[in-house]
């Protein structure tokens, strides 16, 4: 089960303006379930996205780079899952683009207009014929309403649909923010989401979209770690249909921070939501780092306890085994880090003082702590004033099953 994370309700998914959405079955890999999505962006929406930094990207991965890149003005996203079209070689490009192609000519669009996007088993043939066969069942049921479903089509292993909305005023207008990700395991920085997808129908100047779409990444999908394995089909897209409020030619403008606030917010329920659904986990893990000299350095230390799996497995023991996380501050990299300058508190029990156990610190206290569904671990450097988050999971015997009967 989930950490505290429900499905959401498609009654509270506003529709955004310009953008329409439609679900159909396939038959990708499995018979009987929702697993090619498309959504439809009306005339001068503007798009950005970032993708996965795996060098052994899949296959739709370097085709939607291709057709960012080509600048002709995106009209449609389709997302299959069941199959992740990655380390299939040239084929894979070439099914990639066949699938563009097909989408293209019902859309009358160019196939450059297209991004596609996979999920799914690595090392597979992409069946691009059944994507190309359910494409009319999914354009004859298009909807601004089918956040909900969207959220459902573009699943894996995760176990609930994960998708988020709330609205702003902008210049006396109120603007709406929506979206979905899908991601369970194979979950790490770089970016940290399997996919995602947020729209707006805010009025924003294509030359600020990729650059936003870089912004909400860094303060949301690569912040998050369920086991360390960065995927091979991480993307993040961005969407602006235009159709609503002041324009924004500035993130720094009053209009441009507000958007970004809200955005911002979004995208971070968005990737916490793939933690809270990580395979396996029964605990949402919150690690702060402060006192240190950059930020870059505090996220290197969280990391360092976030990725290890001595941590992660105590955590779901319950066990207060702590010199664990002291041992993964200390391999984390920083050169000339005084151990004697450490703290550390879970939640409100502080255990490590000056690099020791804390005088006052009783295991009872910490195994209270260790055994609450949410937990805030809070590391502090004594080295400066950044600091930085991250949030991970704990690490349980279901991961180790769901991922070796996943292609079963």
């Amino acid at each position: 089960m989930p950490v505290n994370l429900t499905a959401p309700d498609p009654a509270q998914l506003h529709p955004v303006p310009g953008v329409r959405i439609g679900v159909t079955e396939a038959g990708v890999r499995k018979a009987n379930r929702k697993d090619l999505t498309v959504f439809l962006l009306d005339e001068g929406s503007a798009v950005g996205g970032v993708f996965t930094q795996n060098r052994f990207c899949a296959a739709p991965v370097q085709v939607c780079r291709e057709h960012l890149a080509a600048g002709f003005g995106v009209r449609a996203l389709v997302i299959n899952t069941g199959n992740a079209n990655a380390g299939t070689g040239e084929d894979g490009l070439v099914r990639a683009r066949s699938t563009c192609i097909a989408l293209a000519r019902l859309l009358e669009v160019a196939p450059e207009q297209i991004l596609p996007f996979s999920t799914g088993v690595i090392m597979e043939t992409l069946p691009n014929d059944r994507i190309a066969a359910g494409l009319p069942a999914a354009l004859d049921d298009t909807s601004e309403a089918h956040w909900g479903l969207a959220a459902e089509g573009i699943m894996t292993t995760d176990t609930v649909p994960k998708a988020f909305s709330r609205q702003v005023t902008l210049g006396g207008a109120k603007v709406t923010i929506t979206g979905i990700s899908k991601g369970a395991g194979m979950i790490r920085p770089n970016m940290a989401t399997m996919l995602g997808f947020l729209a707006t129908d805010a009025r924003i100047a294509q030359a600020l979209l990729q650059p936003l779409a870089r912004t909400l990444a860094e303060g949301s999908f690569n912040r998050v770690t369920i086991d360390g394995d960065t995927s091979t089909n991480d993307s993040f897209v961005v969407i602006a249909t235009g159709k609503t409020g002041p324009a924004i030619d500035s993130l720094d403008s009053a209009d441009g921070q507000a958007l970004l606030t809200a955005m911002q917010a979004v995208a971070r329920d968005l990737a916490q939501a793939i933690v809270r659904d990580g395979e396996g986990a029964t605990k949402f893990i919150t690690v702060q780092v402060e006192g240190g000299r950059d930020a870059a350095e505090c996220r290197q230390a969280a990391y360092a306890v976030a990725h290890s799996p001595l941590v992660k497995t105590a955590f779901f023991a319950s066990d207060p085994n702590l010199g664990r996380i002291l041992a993964a501050v200390g391999y984390a990299g920083i050169a000339d880090l005084d151990q004697t300058r450490i703290e550390l508190h879970l939640d409100d029990v502080h255990v490590v003082t000056r690099g020791g156990r804390h005088p006052d610190y009783r295991e009872e206290d910490g195994q209270r702590v260790m055994k609450k569904s949410e937990i805030v671990v809070r590391i502090g450097l004594g080295r400066g004033e950044a600091s930085d988050t991250v949030w991970t999971c704990d690490l349980s015997h279901d991961y180790v099953s769901i991922n070796a009967d996943y292609r079963s």
